[in-house]
């Protein structure tokens, strides 16, 4: 398993297994959903950011929140982490842990996600599940969560999704991640649930293919499409939240876009078109910021030294 999982693939555009992707992604994210009338609501800096937040508006049921995870809402990529704990689990070997290590340094340190890289790891993670059972792979992934996961969550993005919620409306997170890990995830920061990239499984076993392909770029937009026709929801009304230029076309179908740690392109992209921003990687402001600040979490310097290190060795 490589880093940044499974994630990109080599079409820019939505195609036949992009809408399949997106629908499967939809249905599985309906079916797991996390939320219910009793569910743990986020703390820290929501009532704050309710406080001050002309948007979203209370009440609004046609309106929901759609979060990209890996740099958006937790600090680096989900499946990494993920495969931590695997390797941790003896589920591969090292040298595979060293070859997901090398691509999460380099995306820290470029930002931009490769896609001979994303393939590689699609394919590694798909021969390591394949055989295990669903269920088992979900009891992994709770406690993995609290091994690597929960102290890596943005305080800033998680005041956001807060806002929505205390407005009444739904928040889902949309990734490239399995959507097990994806569904675990929301379900611990209190959210509705997750759309990600779903894998076959017959009989609750897994059986080492995808249904459609990964859940990224054009996948993306497909999959809230799908679930906003099924939650019979306003996109015009909804938010959308990434860091990155490959869900442009995911932030592009919404009504309030916004670009949170963004990439270059991203940024660019999003200053020319009057989107809000936010960063918290440093704790700066953006140049438009029409959410409130919350506390900044800065970038971990141990990792950064690391992947230049290991962008200088490779050059």
């Amino acid at each position: 398993m490589a880093a940044l999982g499974w994630l990109t693939p080599r079409r820019r555009s939505a195609t036949a297994r992009s809408v399949l992707a997106g629908e499967a992604a939809a249905e599985a994210a309906r079916k797991t959903s996390a939320a219910d009338d009793d569910a743990a609501l986020l703390t820290g800096t929501s009532e704050e950011a309710s406080e001050e937040l002309v948007f979203p508006v209370a009440g609004d049921v046609r309106a929901a929140a759609f979060f990209d995870l890996d740099n958006t809402v937790m600090q680096g990529a989900a499946i990494f982490h993920f495969g931590r704990g695997l390797y941790k689990r003896k589920f591969f070997e090292r040298r595979e842990l060293t070859r997901f290590a090398w691509q999460q340094a380099w995306f820290r340190l470029a930002g931009v996600e490769d896609p001979e890289h994303m393939q590689d790891a699609r394919d590694s993670a798909l021969s390591i599940v394949k055989g295990h059972r669903v269920s088992e792979l979900m009891s992994i992934g709770e406690e993995i969560y609290d091994e690597y996961m929960a102290d890596r969550i943005w305080p800033g993005t998680r005041a956001l999704a807060q806002a929505h919620l205390d407005a009444g409306q739904k928040v889902w997170l949309v990734t490239a991640a399995p959507v097990e890990t994806a569904t675990i995830i929301a379900r611990r920061l209190g959210l509705t649930g997750a759309l990600g990239t779903v894998a076959e499984s017959v009989d609750g076993v897994y059986t080492g293919r995808l249904v459609g392909e990964p859940l990224h770029g054009p996948a993306k937009a497909e999959a809230v499409r799908a679930l906003a026709a099924a939650e019979d929801l306003d996109l015009d009304r909804c938010a959308a939240y990434s860091d990155s230029h490959n869900d442009i076309p995911m932030l592009s179908l919404v009504g309030h876009p916004y670009a949170i740690n963004p990439d270059t392109k991203l940024r660019k992209y999003a200053r020319a078109r009057d989107w809000r921003l936010r960063d918290y990687r440093t704790g700066r402001k953006a140049a438009k910021v029409g959410i409130p600040a919350a506390a900044g979490v800065g970038a971990l310097a141990g990792g950064t030294a690391a992947a230049l290190a290991l962008h200088r060795r490779r050059r």
